[in-house]
């Protein structure tokens, strides 16, 4: 079972009301979800013989299915599933840490193959309650009152996936099957871009120096170096590399894009793109019309373009500009201590619940923040919920003191600010949502620090955060709309293959990039192999990157009812990241806030765009902050 920690334990107590900058701590400390390796093997084999007894239990009583028969399933799978949440936490943080530990990483794989046979051991749990009609629900719910709490979780997990179900036992061991070999791949896929992929070597600076190309290092010269030969060098250094990596990854790529088609296709799905749609209440034609919109729009950026070639005093913006720090000391490194003081002041006008989780997480070993690719530590930025112990999440984060770095820490304390109010209001099986969904409140957070800065720093900060936040909106409204695009196109190209080479990929690539680039920057006309170091494309949950754009149209509608009304938002704020899987997403936000994904949304969310590249210009020429 997990076990307590120590003296700075995440399990301690709630939230404690303020910041004391000299408790923060800065890695993660696993005991409190277990003391060892050896506890966490113990409890994984705990876990295998109580998966072994709900088969045993459940298979022969699910013949003559009852009202109490289905709740005592429910209760006993969701204690199941709260015990092996836990326990896929730790082995996951723990490969986070270290993806060549052979410990975790067998243990991944093994946790990976637990998750296939046990949907395909109760199997016949789903296939049954998948098939039932709307008429044999009601009787079920008329004979036992305590599955009425289970009513919304049975709409949205079985009841409305009555035509996307297995056919027979049978059937559904060969979906887990499919759905093991892609786990394995996505921990492949993973281990492959944090050794080699994002590992592109040595080059000589302009100095003389040799500088070691890997993920973080090329983001930090990129972003601070103001000599463009070293960028350039960096960036050739990389983009090539890329090319090199793109056979291998193509590979990889090929194998688990024919297995995401294969696996929706066999749950009666078009393929996996139309199966990540119908998960997140969405339809095509609203994706497609976003995407539309932000192609339409593209132009929004390019008064922002021409003031960082301005700015730069250059004749013509190359790839290798865009990350630049445009400070007057643009290798400046800020404070991991002192960007965590900014962050909590950014919550001033938010309900006071938000300081409260902000400065309790910050202080209990719950934010791992170095980067350490030496020793293999993962390159991604993430947070890991901790619903069944009412905490707030887990953050895993690769800080260099960049105000990109700023912008990542806060948008990851969203999440996690997300996953405490989630897990403190509705039950477990509540607790999640839509990737899109998720992103909403990370992404609120990146405005709410951006607004703070602005209304509250120097000029030459202020214009520096402002330019990296309109960044930030191209990468959302154009880079992770094409990601998705991408995938999309490149699964049509993968089917029906037995091979595709990295120059095949890499030309699709290129070819969605013109559509979304502006063309006064002098991107290279050759291939690119970018799409290689992308790990979003190689996890299970396909096309997630679509998430960022919706996510941040939404977002900046929610800022903008917050600047007119804060009380009356916060109000509506807390009960909307409160609320869970309760109710539908689109049902949600019509609830809370009235808003409706179209067209509308997406042109408004653009015109958020040119009202920051005009607030930008203004700043530079009369030196006016705030909104």
């Amino acid at each position: 079972m997990p076990s307590g920690a120590g003296d700075q334990s995440a399990a301690e107590g709630a939230p404690a009301p303020h910041l004391n900058l000299e408790n923060i701590t800065k890695s993660w400390n696993l005991t409190f979800l277990f003391e060892n390796r050896e506890e966490a093997r113990a409890e994984f084999d705990r876990l295998k013989l109580e998966a072994e007894t709900i088969n045993e239990t459940y298979r022969p009583a699910f013949e003559e299915l009852n009202g109490p028969v289905l709740l005592g399933y429910l209760e006993d799978e969701r204690n199941l599933s709260i015990s092996l949440d836990l326990l896929s936490t730790y082995v996951y943080a723990q490969n986070s840490l270290n993806v060549n530990d052979d410990f975790f990483e067998t243990f991944i794989s093994e946790i990976q193959t637990f998750y296939a046979d046990y949907y395909a051991a109760t199997s016949f749990a789903e296939i049954r309650l998948k098939s039932l009609s709307r008429e044999e629900w009601e009787v079920l719910f008329g004979g036992e009152p305590g599955l009425e709490e289970y009513r919304t979780y049975l709409e949205s997990g079985y009841i409305r996936y009555a035509d996307h179900r297995p056919r027979n036992e049978t059937h559904a061991a060969f979906i887990a099957e499919i759905a093991d070999q892609l786990m394995k791949l996505e921990t492949q896929a993973i281990k492959e871009i944090t050794n080699n992929v994002t590992v592109a070597g040595n080059v000589t600076l302009t100095d003389g120096t040799e500088y070691p190309v890997n993920y973080q290092s090329y983001y930090r010269l990129l972003a601070t170096d103001p000599d463009r030969e070293n960028r350039k060098l960096c960036y050739d250094k990389r983009f090539y590399h890329l090319k090199d990596e793109s056979d291998k990854m193509a590979a990889l790529y090929l194998l688990k894009a024919k297995k995401d088609d294969h696996l929706s296709r066999e749950l009666n799905y078009s393929d996996a793109y139309a199966s990540t749609i119908f998960d997140s209440y969405l339809s095509e034609e609203q994706i497609e019309e976003m995407n539309s919109v932000f192609k339409e729009r593209k132009d929004a950026f390019y008064g922002y373009h021409e003031f960082k070639r301005e700015k730069m005093g250059v004749d013509r913006l190359m790839p290798y500009d865009l990350f630049l720090q445009l400070t007057d000391d643009p290798d400046q490194i800020y404070n991991y201590t002192e960007t965590l003081a900014e962050i909590g002041a950014s919550y001033s006008g938010m309900d006071p619940i938000f300081s409260e989780i902000f400065a309790y997480m910050v202080t209990s070993n719950l934010i791992d923040v170095y980067p350490n690719p030496d020793n293999g530590k993962q390159t991604s930025e993430y947070c890991m919920s901790l619903f069944p112990l009412k905490l707030p999440g887990m953050i895993f984060l690769n800080y260099e003191g960049l105000i990109y770095d700023k912008k990542t820490v806060t948008h990851e304390v969203g999440h996690a600010i997300n996953f405490y109010l989630m897990g403190n209001s509705v039950d477990f099986i509540y607790c999640g949502g839509p990737e899109y969904e998720m992103e909403i409140p990370s992404t609120f957070n990146e405005e709410l620090f951006v607004d703070y800065v602005l209304e509250n720093s120097d000029r030459e900060t202020a214009l520096a955060v402002l330019d990296q936040h309109i960044g930030e909106y191209k990468n959302y409204f154009t880079f992770q709309s094409m990601i998705t695009e991408f995938e999309r196109q490149a699964h049509i190209l993968c089917d029906g293959k037995d091979e595709i080479s990295g120059a095949e990929l890499n030309s699709l690539w290129r070819d969605l990039c013109k559509e979304y680039e502006d063309e006064n920057i002098g991107y290279y006309d050759e291939d690119s192999a970018e799409w290689t170091y992308v790990d979003h494309i190689y996890l299970t949950n396909n096309y997630y990157t679509f998430s960022y754009s919706l996510s941040k149209a939404i977002t900046l509608s929610l800022f903008k009812i917050y600047k007119e009304n804060p009380q009356e938002f916060n109000e509506r704020y807390v009960g909307y990241l409160s609320a869970g899987t309760t109710m539908t997403p689109p049902e949600k936000l019509e609830k809370f806030f009235g808003i409706e994904i179209n067209r509308t949304l997406f042109e408004d969310a653009m015109d958020v765009v040119e009202m920051r590249v005009n607030q930008l210009q203004e700043l530079e020429e009369v030196g006016v902050t705030g909104l």
